[in-house]
């Protein structure tokens, strides 16, 4: 069972300290950590040679910093010194102690931090920034916190906030403009000096910056090196300037961050000389990653003594194995949240565009025997639709409750195609169409177009033969099909979701319940996780149509800056509609606030939503 350390303070320099106890393995780290330390002392002994000198004095004094000034925030760590973990006070030390003999200034220009998610990489960072503007005696110095959005660079900014607000030693001499969240400019009248955001949203304010500090959190999601760019332009300017960079890792190795990733490795490593850059670079070895004939392993997945090897503050509960744990078995099965795992809990530099959903999951909620529409008489049903513009698949997906003879969802899935080139379009996507269409799996209609009225009927059928409760849709596609059911006589009724009453308004009518569904990722996520949690629990059964499967093999999930999720047409590998009519179905289903209308809430109305709060 792991246990949870409390830090201490040590007498001796703790830099040092740390990388002894790395080395000869008192800590467990990484490859590249463990470089980093040997690197410290290597220069302890030879760094003279080059210029180089630790000043042991700076480092203690800029850990105190940290230990004598600053208090966490949130939670439980609300109010406590910010004692700084043995990791932390390594980089720290380093950072802030080493020097160059000919200037006496800090021998680093630039700090690479890449750590597992939960390590308390932005807190130390933004406490970082705060010496940078107090305690340099640099005269009208910037300090700038830099993210790709605005929203994500503000997060560290907050904390540098809240740092600022429990410190009587801070507040007496900081000015903040601003007010609660709205914060954005923390002032030092001493030295004309200020602390603010800066992002790739500020169009055309990046020109002419003077950094004397710039901290840039999760460079992994930073679209280009732009912004850190700019920023290190005006390095010029200053004596001792400092970027921070703190990272995941992340999906992309073409990306700005895996540069600095592949650079910093081999710095660490000897591989390149560079004494402007100090690195922590968290990774697994290769023994963690591969089996004993040299093949790719997930050993690491179940193997926890290598954890602390990617998460530093594991051994004090941070994040914690239990987080961990949960977020191994969430993702068991679907591969592109494994890798959204192993990126940031394990350090793994994985590609983003996996498939959603493994065969293994999909298959294990299989009926082999398929359902007949008897079985869903009586029972509540939602529907999805997914509406083609021109020659796409049309779907129509639909989840039944279970019943008190039958403790499964139910998922049925129903699916159009032009029928003219069928067999061109077999081609094109390399699947049976027309295999598909004699054994009725989906209707191939006639023309180059879907005739919207056989949907129409469909959504006819399933309102006369089963309690249908409602059918989410995408707004955007919707008039062709409201012109269809009145040509046909079937009555929409059209509904609107209540953001006060926490219901469903209804346009006047008794006709089939139509409710908007938003396809941006912030509508789409909590659909998605209400999805993936009914198959990784096996609650839901879908009927092996295999259109169906296939739309579930293709599809690929991607994250927006705010980690909401959604089904992606564009990095998918083939068509998805149904799985996307699918997860609208469910994201509908047996819940008065349905998620379509979660766009609508605040986040902290929807937390308490989703904890049953409200």
């Amino acid at each position: 069972m792991a246990t949870t350390k409390k830090p201490k303070r040590k007498a001796a320099d703790r830099a040092t300290t740390y990388a002894t106890e790395v080395l000869d393995g008192t800590i467990m780290a990484g490859p590249y950590v463990r470089a980093a330390c040997q690197r410290h002392m290597n220069d302890l002994e030879h760094g003279d040679e080059r210029g180089l000198y630790y000043d042991e004095k700076d480092a203690s004094e800029a850990i105190a910093f940290f230990e004598e000034c600053l208090c966490l925030n949130g939670g439980q760590f609300e109010g406590l010194p910010f004692i700084l973990l043995p990791w932390q006070a390594f980089i720290t030390g380093s950072v802030f102690g080493w020097k160059r003999k000919d200037t006496g200034f800090r021998r680093f220009r630039l700090a690479y931090i890449e750590t597992g998610k939960g390590s308390g990489k932005s807190p130390w960072a933004a406490g970082a920034g705060l010496k940078g503007l107090v305690a340099d005696d640099e005269e009208r110095s910037e300090v700038y916190a830099c993210a790709t959005f605005k929203s994500q660079a503000m997060v560290l900014f907050r904390d540098a906030c809240a740092f600022v607000d429990q410190s009587s030693a801070l507040s007496s001499r900081l000015k903040m403009s601003g007010v609660g969240d709205n914060r954005w400019n923390i002032f030092y009248a001493a030295t004309n000096s200020f602390f603010r955001v800066i992002s790739s949203e500020n169009k055309g304010g990046h020109a002419g910056p003077r950094p004397h500090f710039y901290i840039a959190d999760e460079v992994h999601e930073h679209r280009d090196g732009n912004v850190i760019g700019n920023l290190e332009k005006g390095f010029k300017f200053r004596r001792q300037p400092l970027g921070i960079e703190i990272t995941n890792s992340g999906s992309d190795v073409t990306s700005f961050c895996f540069e600095r990733h592949e650079m910093c490795r081999k710095i660490v490593t000897g591989v390149i000389e560079n004494d402007d850059i100090f690195a922590y670079v968290c990774a697994l070895d290769e023994e963690d990653i591969q089996d004993k004939n040299g093949e790719e392993s997930e050993k690491y997945l179940t193997d926890e003594s290598c954890w602390e090897k990617v998460n530093p503050s594991l051994p004090y509960g941070l994040p914690g194995y239990e987080y961990i744990r949960k977020e191994i078995k969430k993702a068991f099965g679907m591969p592109s949240q494994m890798s959204v795992v192993k990126r940031l809990n394990f350090c793994q530099w994985v590609a983003s565009d996996n498939p959603w959903l493994s065969g293994e999951l999909w298959f294990g909620c299989q009926d082999t025997e398929g359902f007949e529409d008897e079985m869903l008489k009586g029972r509540k049903c939602w529907g999805g639709l997914d509406l083609s513009s021109t020659q796409d698949l049309t779907a129509a997906a639909f989840i039944f409750e279970p019943s008190s003879i039958d403790p499964m969802w139910r998922l049925k899935c129903y699916f159009w195609i032009p029928g003219d080139n069928l067999i061109i379009k077999e081609d094109i996507d390399h699947v049976p169409y027309t295999v598909w269409r004699d054994k009725g799996h989906i209707t191939a209609l006639p023309g180059k177009a879907i005739n919207k009225s056989s949907v129409v009927k469909l959504l006819a059928d399933v309102s006369r033969g089963f309690d249908l409760q409602g059918i989410a849709f995408d707004r955007h596609k919707i008039k062709d099909l409201e012109e269809f059911a009145e040509k046909a006589g079937v009555e929409l009724t059209f509904g609107q979701w209540n953001k006060e009453k926490r219901e469903w308004d209804w346009e006047y009518g008794d006709g089939i319940k139509m409710m908007p569904f938003g396809q941006q990722a912030r509508s789409m996520d909590p659909a998605i996780s209400k999805f993936e949690a009914l198959l990784a629990n096996s609650e839901v059964v879908h009927d092996g149509n295999p259109v169906l499967t296939w739309c579930a093999a293709n599809a690929v999930v991607i994250e927006d800056e705010d980690g909401n999720r959604k089904i992606s047409k564009k990095k998918s590998r083939g068509r998805i509609d149904g799985i996307i009519a699918s997860v609208m179905a469910c994201g509908v289903s047996a819940d008065p606030a349905p998620v379509s209308a979660y766009a609508d809430m605040t986040i902290e109305e929807m937390v308490a939503r989703m904890k049953g709060e409200i």
